[in-house]
């Protein structure tokens, strides 16, 4: 059993158990969240420096161009929140709600929040004329995410949720939503 198979587990366990861990560990994993996107933007601005790498929009246009992706990016992203409590869980993979959740956004892609967020960080990326973070930043945070949800997040789910997951996984798209029917 590798790594990812035994963090996988432990998710699974938390998740599944009735336990005041998960309501402990939700903020902590909120503020994971939220830091490692700020660590992100942070780095970035310092690269920016560093480099001298700058998006050359002068300030009306760089915030006429950021502001419709920041609220694209914003109603993904909190859409799926409002959905997951809904659904008496949070989006924190330690507290999900206690059934596969296909409504809302879930219904056109499987990880709403994380375009969203994904979404926003290019938006932010513009609103400050960070090449970096655009570029550098934006896609090292796509990737880790991915790596995640390959080989934590997906086997989890298929532990907990079993086929209907399955077939959600084969039928709803990871990132790019296919508009139309679902399978």
């Amino acid at each position: 059993m590798g790594l990812g198979d035994r963090y996988a587990d432990f998710i699974y366990r938390v998740a599944t158990t009735k336990n005041k861990f998960k309501t402990i560990i939700t903020p902590i994993g909120i503020i994971l969240w939220f830091g490692l996107s700020v660590l992100f933007v942070f780095a970035s601005l310092w690269l920016d420096k560093l480099l001298p790498l700058r998006l050359s929009l002068p300030a009306p246009i760089n915030i006429f161009v950021s502001v419709p992706v920041l609220i694209i990016g914003s109603i993904l992203a909190l859409g799926t929140v409002i959905t997951f409590v809904k659904a008496r869980g949070s989006p924190v993979p330690l507290n999900p709600p206690k059934k596969l959740v296909t409504t809302g956004f879930n219904s056109q892609i499987r990880n709403p929040m994380l375009l969203g967020w994904i979404i926003m960080l290019f938006g932010v990326g513009i609103l400050l004329n960070s090449l970096s973070l655009i570029f550098i930043f934006t896609p090292l945070f796509i990737l880790l995410n991915v790596l995640y949800l390959k080989t934590i997040e997906e086997k989890e789910m298929e532990k907990k949720f079993g086929k209907q997951y399955i077939n959600d996984k084969v039928s709803v798209p990871m990132f790019i939503p296919r508009f139309g029917k679902r399978k």
